[in-house]
């Protein structure tokens, strides 16, 4: 159980440092800003890599929101939820302590957003309460049908964490605008506590949507779309 978590922590905190990172100090970068696209392309390319290198360890989950996804499909054990949400939260944060740390060391820094979520004033594109709960709920039970059904019996072997890194790269596409996108709380509670914003104030939002959209994902896999 050890190996599990600490790989957990492990990809969690890539997640984070990478996904995060890439907003904080290359977004908005003068002349050489990756911009939203790159950001994007960074969130998929943590997950992807970390799902090859640590997914045969835990799963490679990083991710609270998957984890009950998995749970309620049949491939995850209730009495390791816990553990691996308490793992994934302390992996982001540590991350995010990392990346405030080496940020700060530019000159006139500011952590102002520090890539967290948001709605209402805290959202890219000043998106409403409902229309960033509904994004999130949406965008993170597909991300649940993709996970599960890119590692069943009957998906090709070996392309699992690629299917999932481009689909979190195109959830990013769809969704910076409207909420920073989070769909998973421990990215979200992560970079909160290190922001200049309410955004820990908002918090409770990217909780409650990428759970239910988890278990949503998990239960449609499960009643709908398995064969297993």
């Amino acid at each position: 159980m050890l190996k599990r978590l600490s790989a957990e922590f492990i990809g969690t905190y890539w997640l984070v440092f990478g996904g995060c990172g890439s907003a904080v100090l290359a977004a908005g970068f003068p002349q050489l800003g990756i911009g939203f696209a790159g950001v994007a392309l960074a969130f998929g390319l943590t997950v992807l890599t970390m799902a090859y290198a640590v997914g045969g360890i835990s799963g490679g989950h990083f991710n609270p929101a998957v984890s009950l996804g998995l749970l309620i499909a049949g491939r995850f054990d209730w009495k390791e939820l816990f553990p691996y949400w308490i793992v994934q939260v302390i992996g982001g944060l540590a991350a995010a302590a990392s990346l405030y740390a080496i940020a700060s060391g530019a000159p006139g820094f500011a952590p102002n957003g520090f890539a967290s979520n948001g709605y209402g004033a805290l959202s890219p594109g000043h998106y409403s309460l409902a229309s960033c709960l509904l994004i999130e709920v949406i965008l993170t039970s597909g991300f649940l049908i993709v996970i599960l059904g890119a590692t069943s019996k009957a998906a090709p072997a070996g392309f699992a964490p690629l299917a999932i890194g481009l689909a979190l790269t195109l959830i990013h596409l769809v969704s910076i605008p409207v909420t920073n996108t989070s769909v998973n709380p421990a990215r979200s509670t992560a970079v909160a506590f290190f922001a200049q914003t309410d955004a820990v104030g908002q918090l409770w939002l990217f909780w409650i949507a990428p759970l239910i959209g988890g278990l949503l994902g998990g239960l449609i896999w499960r009643f709908v779309l398995s064969r297993e």
